[in-house]
């Protein structure tokens, strides 16, 4: 059988490589991460370094708690905050997607680079698509198409100085990444656990940090309600406690239990039992107690007490890990969460609220060092449950690790490769290369029905004729993201810089007000 030219390329490139999951893999796989710790240490801090970043913002999560989020496909988006890196003249970006990213969201990112012009930039830029909404994971996609695989090698002129760069790094991520010969700057996929629900538990109790009373590694109803009946025999007065799935993704693997008034006796467990469905509700609307069961079955998970308290905040800290096990701490915010219990990301404020915030990178701190002994690697976040105390202190309690990039990952970037400017976790401050400081409010989630049929030139010439634009001059102003999203779902994302607090917000209330005036009636 004579196959076509390409064809027969690929076939034969592609049965060279290892089973996926296999222990050749694994091997090979090893072989090519090797290659981080060079990059890291000779090309990632040379600005002039020739380079090429292969981004993969594929949200490879369980597809039904996927489906839950809204314009899903789009979030894709997110990770164009890393066209900032086209601002280094000698480096080269391979950007990849479920569906074409429309020209005009390239171009409003291209012309934010600071002493770039978008001409120099584009030539840089290859910006390949699947042509594929459906709701497989990007990275799958991108593995069955074999002449897109092809395209992407010949892309990549020096293997030497190429790496992967992922929303979230799972065995596809592995494989995909074998095959193009690169490495990931990320957590190996065989340590997933370490930033599942159920690890991260674990991960806080060796780094000794605080967090809320619960158990880990569950599987199946029987096991959370025994664990429920447990947490309310030690706290009697426990209103509410919070069921998660392991792999759940912005609070949509979690659920809510709320507490009967029956008697804390040895029939306790079979009370709850018999009137559990009556007091569990799941954050995600439409995924039903029985779908939950299923993939908490598959997946596990953890029950832990909901943190009650007067004041209470929802802040994270951002880390990264290098080749060499050394630890930075990025960044703090404040989360924005919504949704009945406080439980689904909507955005958040940055730097987080000085009264706490370098306590707070302490014990974010603690638990990069931890994970970085395990042997993660990259940028993850790590989220907190902020109590403030009788004596004014605040106790903070870890709640979550994500080893991946997240709703934080793309305002801070943003912030830093706009003003080259750096966050110092032992003042709380952000100051920008001029030194000047600078704060954002950013969301994910400015959504409303009147926003449908904006398309994404509409929206650019709103904020043109509003000037709700990012000024390099001043660095400060507004910033679009999700823009796919806008027509179609009426949804879209800020980021908002100021110099204050205060100003930042004042950007955001602004946008708001126009976008609503702009589709009034």
């Amino acid at each position: 059988m004579t196959l076509p030219y390409i064809n027969r390329k690929t076939f034969i490139r592609r049965n060279h490589f290892p089973e996926p999951g296999s222990e050749a893999e694994r091997i090979l796989f090893d072989e090519i991460q090797q290659r981080m710790k060079t990059q890291y240490e000779q090309v990632f801090p040379d600005k002039l370094a020739e380079r090429t970043v292969v981004i993969i913002p594929s949200l490879t999560l369980d597809i039904e708690i996927l489906s839950k989020v809204k314009g899903a496909v789009h979030y894709e988006e997110r990770l164009l905050c890393m066209l900032m890196l086209l601002r280094m003249p000698k480096t080269k970006l391979i950007y990849l997607t479920s569906v074409p990213v429309p020209e005009v969201i390239i171009d409003y990112y291209l012309n934010l680079l600071p002493g770039i012009t978008g001409h120099h930039a584009r030539k840089r830029l290859t910006m390949l698509s699947c042509f594929d909404s459906s709701t497989k994971a990007l990275t799958q996609k991108i593995l069955e198409r074999p002449r897109l695989m092809e395209t992407i090698r010949q892309n990549i002129i020096k293997p030497e100085t190429a790496h992967l760069t992922c929303f979230n790094i799972t065995p596809l991520e592995k494989t995909l990444a074998v095959q193009l010969g690169i490495p990931l700057f990320g957590t190996d996929p065989d340590r997933f656990y370490e930033g599942s629900k159920s690890g991260g538990r674990k991960t806080f109790r060796e780094s000794g940090v605080n967090l809320p009373e619960g158990y880990e590694d569950l599987n199946t109803k029987q096991e959370v309600i025994r664990s429920l009946a447990v947490l309310k025999r030690m706290d009697p007065d426990l209103r509410k406690a919070v069921v998660k799935i392991n792999e759940g993704f912005s609070g949509e693997g979690n659920a809510i239990y709320r507490y009967p008034d029956v008697p804390v006796d040895n029939r306790l467990e079979e009370n709850l039992a018999v009137s559990f469905s009556q007091h569990f509700k799941t954050v995600a609307k439409d995924l039903n107690e029985a779908s939950f069961f299923e993939k908490f079955a598959s997946m596990g998970g953890i029950v832990e007490v909901f943190l009650e308290g007067d004041v209470k905040m929802s802040p994270s800290v951002q880390c990264v890990i290098n080749p060499d096990r050394y630890v930075d701490i990025v960044s703090t915010h404040d989360q924005l969460l919504g949704g009945d219990d406080g439980q689904i990301f909507l955005g958040a404020i940055f730097p987080a609220d000085k009264i706490y915030c370098v306590t707070l990178a302490a014990e974010g701190r603690k638990i990069a060092k931890t994970l970085a002994e395990k042997g993660a690697m990259g940028r993850f976040a790590v989220d907190f449950i902020s109590v403030k105390q009788d004596n004014g202190s605040w106790k903070h309690y870890a709640i979550e690790i994500n080893l991946r990039k997240g709703g934080t990952t793309h305002p801070f970037l943003m912030l830093q490769f706009l003003t080259d400017g750096k966050y110092n976790a032992e003042t709380g401050e952000f100051i920008t290369a001029s030194g000047n400081k600078r704060y954002y409010f950013a969301s994910d989630n400015v959504s409303s029905d009147r926003y449908k049929g904006l398309t994404p030139d509409d929206l650019m010439e709103i904020a043109m004729f509003h000037s709700l634009m990012y000024d390099g001059a001043t660095q400060e102003g507004i910033m679009f993201h999700l823009v796919g999203a806008l027509s179609e779902f009426g949804k879209l994302g800020l980021v908002c810089i100021g110099s204050t607090h205060e100003r930042a917000k004042s950007f955001y209330d602004r946008a708001i007000e126009v976008m609503d005036a702009e589709t009034e009636g």
